[in-house]
């Protein structure tokens, strides 16, 4: 391998983008029957140091109904088709 794939392969590593996020998120949550996906999101955002007010650009359409589908479930917001998360 060449110092350009090498490069280009950490560059990969270090900077998220929403597929990585939301795979790697999936990842944890499947890990571990106790964990949702808002929980997911605070433990990797406190792992990697990462303020969880700057990862909502990495949020996928996908993985915001799974974050709304746990906060419904854990009475965070009401059930009706007009809750709407913050962002």
């Amino acid at each position: 391998m060449n110092t350009a794939e090498e490069l280009q392969k950490e560059i990969e590593k270090k900077f998220l983008c929403p597929e990585k996020f939301t795979k790697e998120i999936e990842r944890m949550v499947s890990s571990r029957d106790d964990l949702n996906y808002i929980t997911a999101i605070t433990e990797y955002c406190e792992i990697n140091g990462i303020d969880i007010e700057s990862i909502t650009k990495l949020i996928s359409s996908s993985l915001k109904d799974r974050i709304k589908t746990d906060a419904t479930r854990l009475n965070f917001i009401k059930r009706t088709s007009k809750s709407r998360l913050p962002w």
